[in-house]
């Protein structure tokens, strides 16, 4: 028996990425559309989605513009996706970026 187990064939997620720091995540579900139907449903207006498959993704937005730069990244590890992320918002003119969204599916 298996406590707080997740389904390793629930392994799809997504992340969809929209102006003025909108975003929709969805992680641990069993196919890759359903991840990316619910990542945009959550997005407010004209999103890009990335999808994740036991990894992680993280959403940077600079602070003190949220409709300006922003970042995202998708990596094996949290760290990793929070680093990226967090490096491409400030790569695009990012003054104060800062984590906005992340998540991680399961890892099998």
């Amino acid at each position: 028996m298996s406590v707080g187990a997740v389904d390793v064939a629930s392994a799809a997620g997504a992340l969809a990425v929209g102006k003025c720091g909108a975003y929709g995540q969805a992680f641990d579900y069993p196919a890759q559309g359903a991840a990316l139907a619910a990542a945009k449903k959550q997005c407010k207006g004209e999103c890009t989605t990335v999808t994740m498959n036991r990894a992680c993704a993280a959403f940077a937005v600079d602070m003190k513009n949220p409709c300006g730069a922003h970042g995202y990244a998708v990596a094996p590890r949290i760290s990793s996706s929070l680093n990226q992320a967090t490096k491409k918002c400030y790569d695009y003119g990012g003054k104060e970026c800062v984590i906005r969204a992340w998540a991680c599916d399961a890892k099998g």
